[in-house]
């Protein structure tokens, strides 16, 4: 078993895996790792704990140190530096008129290269802009656009559930995630209700599209009219979570319902399966004669010789 700690270079953000090793870690240290671009000051999110050796591989990368307290100065110094550089790239956009929301400014921490995030709803011309950065911060730039989702990774926040936002405490990744989905789950199509801090559809509504895709092959469908031990009904409710329909019966110009379990009913004329290529009744057509399947063809006449 190997010791690992989850680390976050940001106040929001992914965290990322590395290996502790001997060191006494808790929430909150400052500690120094290698990443691409080389050396740089993490925070512990979570407490240490094991993990199975056959779960670690090369792209795990141990802890150096903790973090001392000239890089911690260096970090404080770093944060004002990137505030500085936020509010002067927004006087450079602002100036040229540019379409894009800068997100946020972030700077190696060995101070040779600085990257600026942002969103736009189409490609932009900025190297204009990327010269005039250069010429005022005398470093590496580099702009980067990204999507919206990515905005809210990025700077943070909570959802309407009251908890931290998946995509910057624990997703390693997006989900795709369709209109589809709500749907299946019975949900309002209530576009405020269905989105995000992102604007796009939560991320959540794939967590249980599984089971809920599971349950509609068990649970008639509302509308449908189905077979129960009290007689034949309309479904008017489904509780796909129960596995309960709410059945409408019309007798005598009266209307009662009832709830039943999905497994005590049955449809009243439940679809047919669809015939696949390989049915024995499509394999059967399709070695019919070639006159039976394209109809009876005249015989040729006969030629008639003098």
């Amino acid at each position: 078993m190997a010791k690992v700690v989850n680390l976050r270079f940001h106040d929001a953000g992914k965290p990322y895996r590395f290996l502790a090793g001997d060191l006494k870690l808790k929430v909150g240290d400052a500690v120094m790792v290698n990443t691409a671009l080389g050396q740089d000051i993490a925070f512990v999110v979570d407490e240490p704990f094991d993990l199975p050796d056959d779960k670690v591989d090369e792209t795990i990368l141990p802890v150096l140190r903790m973090a001392n307290d000239k890089e911690m100065s260096h970090y404080r110094d770093k944060k004002v530096r990137e505030e500085d550089a936020f509010r002067k790239c927004l006087e450079l956009i602002e100036n040229r008129e540019l379409p894009m929301t800068l997100v946020e400014a972030v700077y190696s921490f060995d101070g040779r290269k600085l990257t600026f995030y942002f969103t736009a709803d189409k490609r932009v011309d900025f190297r204009e802009l990327v010269k005039d950065l250069t010429s005022c911060f005398r470093t590496r730039i580099e702009l980067r656009q990204i999507g919206s989702r990515e905005q809210a990774k990025m700077v943070g926040g909570l959802g309407i559930c009251g908890r931290e936002l998946c995509c910057c405490s624990y997703l390693d990744q997006f989900l795709p995630v369709t209109i589809r989905m709500a749907k299946d789950q019975g949900l309002s199509m209530n576009p405020t209700k269905l989105t995000g801090t992102c604007g796009r559809l939560m991320c959540c509504l794939s967590y249980e599209q599984a089971a809920y895709e599971d349950a509609n092959k068990r649970v008639p469908k509302v509308g449908k009219k189905v077979k129960t031990p009290d007689g034949i009904g309309v479904v008017i409710y489904s509780d796909l979570l129960k596995e309960k329909v709410t059945v409408r019966f019309e007798k005598d110009e009266e209307t009662e319902m009832q709830i039943y379990d999905a497994a005590d009913v049955s449809l009243v004329n439940p679809p047919q399966p669809q015939c696949k290529a390989d049915c024995p009744k499509k394999k059967h057509q399709s070695e019919k004669a070639p006159s039976e399947r394209q109809g009876k063809q005249k015989p040729p006449q006969e030629s008639q010789e003098d």
